[in-house]
Order: C-alpha cells, then sequence, then structure tokens
C-alpha cells in the first residue's frame, strides 16, 4: 500500500467537507502540496474566498506545503491588503480617481512577499495569517492565533498578535528533522515507516529506508 491517492478530491468518501485541497484551487497564484487537506465546516470551497485581497495585479503568492492540515475558517490575508502608513492619512485617495489619482506618484503600497506554509504544518481554527509570513516546518498554529510575524521551525504559537508558546523539538532535533525531511519521501517509503513517523523518536526516524 502506498497510502491514499493525493489527487483525490475526498480521501474520506464519507466526509465531502474535508478535500486534498490542491484539487480544488483554481487561483495560479495558490500552490498548494500532495496531500495537504482542508476541513471546512460547511463547504471546502470557501478557502478561496478566505484568501483575502489577493488581488492578481499585484501577483503575490500564497504557497503551502505538503501534508498540511488547515481546519475551517483559517484566513490568509495577502498584500492587497495593506495601506501605506508613512502619510498622514492612510486612506487610499488616488485608487477613486476624479482627479485623486494625482497623489499616485507610481509608489507601491506596502509590499510584504509571497506567504509561504511549510510542510507539515497544523493551521487551527480561524487562524488568521497576515501578509509575507513564513509558517516554519512542523510548525503549530493554535485556534484564532493572528499571525503577525514569522513562526519558527516546529513551534507552536498561539494569541493574538501570536506568539510562541512551546517549541516541539529541542533545537539539535529540529535541524536533524529538517535534514530528514520526511515529507519529501516517496509514498512507498512514507507508508513503509508510518509508525516511526507517528512516533517521537527522531533518531528512529534518520534510520529510517
Amino acid at each position: 500500500m502506498t497510502g491514499p491517492n493525493p489527487n483525490t478530491l475526498h480521501p474520506l468518501p464519507h466526509h465531502q467537507k474535508l478535500v486534498f485541497l490542491k484539487n480544488i484551487i483554481r487561483n495560479p497564484n495558490i500552490i498548494v502540496g500532495d496531500y495537504t487537506y482542508y476541513d471546512d465546516l460547511e463547504d471546502p470551497h470557501n478557502f478561496e474566498k478566505n484568501v483575502l485581497y489577493h488581488f492578481d495585479f499585484i501577483g503575490d503568492k500564497l504557497r503551502i506545503g505538503r501534508f498540511c492540515a488547515i481546519a475551517s475558517g483559517a484566513k490568509f490575508i495577502m498584500n492587497g491588503g495593506n495601506h501605506e502608513t508613512a502619510p498622514i492619512s492612510s486612506y487610499p485617495f488616488a485608487i477613486f480617481g476624479n482627479g485623486w489619482e494625482k497623489i499616485n506618484d507610481g509608489a507601491a503600497y506596502p509590499h510584504k512577499g509571497d506567504t509561504v506554509v511549510e510542510n507539515d504544518v497544523w493551521i487551527g481554527y480561524e487562524a488568521v495569517l497576515m501578509p509575507g509570513v513564513r509558517i516554519g516546518n512542523g510548525a503549530i498554529v493554535a485556534t484564532k492565533a493572528v499571525v503577525t510575524k514569522d513562526v519558527p521551525d516546529y513551534a507552536i504559537v498561539a494569541g493574538n498578535p501570536a506568539q510562541v508558546v512551546k517549541m516541539r523539538f529541542a533545537p539539535d532535533k529540529v535541524e536533524k528533522l529538517l535534514q530528514i525531511a520526511w515529507w519529501d519521501w516517496a509514498p512507498e517509503k512514507i507508508s513503509r515507516n508510518l509508525e516511526t513517523i507517528h512516533a517521537a523518536d527522531v533518531e528512529a526516524l534518520a534510520r529510517c529506508r
């Protein structure tokens, strides 16, 4: 056995509100890896509706890795939601034209780059990710956390703004896990070693073949 087919829309036939996310994405600026799932309380097609201010003309991307678990209502705020903060007023006068475009001197609105969710990340119910953040491999974002800055690999963050409340593993084990990168293994190797991946012995995982 090599596990579920990542190209299957519903990996759980009896649960139509959980999908392998890459199979429902239509926006080319949202890139999702194999086996990442989204579970929505109403309709999994709400996912793209929860990627907010994601305008084509800006071109920023939402990148999500493999084996991520994303809970219902998680929201991703993209760079289109940014306003300038250096001027006295943050109001976007120029976009309304009718003479107000004269203050648009070509200066770009704040752009913090792509939003990146690495591999094996768990994003809790109604968590919010702000533009340009990176969620590290193996990290956990708690329910309703508001992520305003990068989250380290294998950290657990919670709160508003989200803060690290715990590291899942010691630094040397985190380094080894990143070297192992089990999420990049072939499905056959993952299937052979499921018990070890689902345990907490990093050294044993490093010995897997």
